[in-house]
């Protein structure tokens, strides 16, 4: 008897483990629930999906060309928008990221920032540096300037660490759905083990394509 209840529990084990995956993801696993959800910014027709990256991290670079693909996909229905983690109150790349934000020009200027990083190696390392990232990349040294040293980008460059932390945050790159899932690359490889390394980036966005479904399913 003891030996049918444990090849039961193995059985249930390998079935459980079967169903989880990058398409079907499994609570604990993939993704987990946030205890304090957050109210998305989105409005009600789309879903909120929240990218936390740093712009030297190389996991966020590796990502980057699939969750872009997947952000122009889903564009009708998802919110998409980028929070820059921090290295506490003074971190020149969150401040130049909300710069960029506030110039309304971090979306079209983030691939560039990125391929400063990581192709070319120039650590963006002060506020020096950004300025002359920023003249070499077509804007005007006044209004960035002007914005770099506004009001708005400093108070919020010093409240972005509670704000990560309202989401739970502590590395990148990791997504939110809905201000109440929270999945990244690191969980996906952990719970799907043999999964392929060239594969991770397009599991991840398998699994937000699950969880964006599993938030819009919960708000009919």
């Amino acid at each position: 008897m003891r030996y049918l209840k444990l090849v039961v529990a193995i059985a249930g084990l390998l079935a459980g483990s079967a169903v989880a995956s990058p398409a079907n993801p499994a609570i604990g696993a993939e993704y987990v629930t946030l205890a304090s959800p957050q109210a998305p910014q989105a409005d009600g027709k789309k879903i909120e999906v929240i990218e936390f990256f740093m712009y030297h991290c190389p996991a966020c670079n590796a990502i980057e060309p699939e969750l872009a693909a997947w952000v122009k996909k889903h564009g009708d229905t998802v919110h998409f928008r980028r929070i820059h983690l921090p290295h506490g109150t003074i971190d020149p790349e969150a401040h130049l990221f909300l710069t960029l934000e506030a110039m309304g020009k971090e979306d079209a200027l983030h691939a560039s920032v990125m391929q400063a990083w990581h192709v070319d190696h120039h650590r963006l390392k002060d506020d020096a540096d950004n300025l002359d990232w920023a003249l070499k990349n077509g804007l005007d040294k006044a209004k960035f300037q002007d914005a770099y040293n506004s009001f708005g980008v400093t108070t919020k460059l010093r409240n972005l660490t509670r704000l990560a932390n309202n989401y739970a945050v502590n590395s990148t790159p990791t997504l939110v759905i809905d201000g109440r899932y929270q999945t990244n690359p690191s969980m996906v490889e952990t719970s799907n083990r043999g999964l392929p390394r060239d594969d991770l980036a397009r599991a991840s966005m398998q699994v937000v394509d699950a969880l964006v479904a599993k938030a819009a399913s919960e708000k009919k």
